[in-house]
């Protein structure tokens, strides 16, 4: 470890490095902003644009999808060019503009191309910076990655309830600049505290084994399978922002105690739920690594595919026996429940997968192709939600299951081609 790095590592905030707290924070500013307008953007579309729920899902399945999209060149740019810092910093102004153009209808599809560009340099610059973090034998290391990520929900799940609520109480507009606002908050706080971040390091050709960047670069097809299985899984995971909204505004009874909870601030119980849920997650894998009987990665992530296989067969057999009756809320509660706990299997895991075996020097660029996934699944997302009026709530909710569940057998399929990268021996884990 270098003199910056036991600098870095030896100033702690609740036993992490200082670095992780200012990541932790940025990132939850940043996904306050990112989801506060996606909180909002299919009822905007649909409510006030006037657009056909069929063609406001493909708009909303192509927005989400280019987000993912523009990643694997802004890594790319930051790797070789800019670097991670001005590249974040570049991205979160672009971010934070396109929010505040959103305030223009005329400016409306404009405003989402600036957000899914700024998003392209900021996304995978800021979670390639967590492992630098830490010396390569760390035991925090590993766990950093859900540290993370339950910033990443924190600011999930704030959003909806703020942004969401100015914009249905106050108008859309106040809504978007709201998100605006909170990605302003997030590029403040990384720039007071990049004292504290790991400086940009130049591209090598070592992987972090000490290996040949030509050995290194056999990570990139297996990587590229999990890659295109975790494709089919979000083309399912991410309906719960597009066609589960949908569902949601007519199909729940939201009334607690003679008032209708917002329609939005159902979007919120995941990422209240990924804070609930990470500490018993984190520990019991830690107990299970203490016995020797720690799943691996791609064993985690087919659990988690599977678990939200799972929840929608719950909600699609729950909505055929309702019928025309509105579901209880509380249903719906317990949906979010299984199907977040699902997710705390899959998406961390992933993210800190792919992290882990980044040859050195390319760390944004294959963090980026973790989020090429997302772009592959969230294009998807709108092309499967045009199935929503044919098939009905009962019978799509039951097609996403089968979608989960695809996805889950091929990650679990694919494990024996990861064992080798990851160091793991054959009889360790599933």
């Amino acid at each position: 470890m270098d003199a910056s790095l036991q600098t870095r590592a030896s100033a702690h905030w609740f036993g992490q490095p200082r670095g992780l707290v200012v990541l932790f924070l940025t990132e939850t500013w940043e996904k306050f902003s990112f989801y506060g307008m996606k909180a909002l953007l299919i009822y905007y579309m649909i409510r006030h644009l006037q657009f056909p729920q069929a063609d406001a899902s493909t708009i909303y399945g192509a927005y989400t999808a280019g987000v993912y999209l523009t990643p694997i060149f802004g890594g790319y740019i930051a790797d070789r060019w800019l670097g991670r810092r001005r590249a974040i910093l570049i991205g979160g102004t672009l971010m934070a503009l396109g929010h505040f153009v959103l305030a223009s209808e005329a400016l409306f599809f404009p405003a989402l191309a600036l957000i899914a560009l700024g998003n392209g340099l900021f996304l995978p610059n800021l979670p390639s910076q967590v492992g630098d973090l830490y010396g390569e034998k760390d035991p925090r290391r590993g766990g950093a990655y859900n540290v993370y990520y339950a910033g990443v929900n924190l600011g999930g799940m704030l959003a909806p309830l703020v942004c969401g609520t100015l914009g249905e109480l106050y108008g859309w507009h106040v809504g978007f600049g709201a998100a605006g606002v909170g990605m302003c908050l997030g590029l403040i706080i990384y720039m007071l505290g990049s004292r504290h971040l790991p400086q940009d390091r130049p591209h090598t050709a070592e992987t972090p084994d000490g290996l040949p960047a030509a050995r290194g670069a056999g990570s990139f097809v297996p990587l590229l399978l999990v890659a295109l299985a975790v494709v089919v899984f979000r083309s399912a995971y991410e309906q719960s922002g597009n066609t589960l909204a949908v569902w949601v505004e007519a199909g729940v009874d939201r009334s607690f105690w003679g008032r209708t909870m917002p329609m939005t601030w159902v979007q919120s119980l995941n990422s209240l739920f990924v804070l609930l849920l990470t500490p018993f997650v984190i520990g019991s894998w830690r107990r299970a690594a203490e016995r020797g009987r720690e799943l691996s990665s791609l064993a985690k992530m087919a659990t988690g595919a599977a678990g939200v296989a799972l929840s929608y067969l719950a909600l699609a057999l729950l909505v055929t026996a309702q019928g025309s009756t509105p579901v209880n809320m509380l249903c719906v509660v317990a949906f979010f429940v299984l199907y977040t706990l699902g997710e705390l299997y899959i998406l961390p895991v992933g993210l800190g997968l792919f992290a882990r075996l980044a040859p050195k020097g390319m760390g944004a660029t294959v963090i980026a192709a973790w989020f090429l996934a997302s772009f592959g699944g969230n294009f998807l997302v709108g092309l499967v939600g045009r199935g929503w009026e044919p098939l009905g709530p009962a019978g799509f909710f039951a097609a996403l299951a089968a979608i989960a569940g695809v996805s889950a057998a091929a990650l679990f399929a694919l494990r024996p081609l990861l064992r080798r990268l990851e160091g793991a021996p054959a009889s360790s884990g599933a």
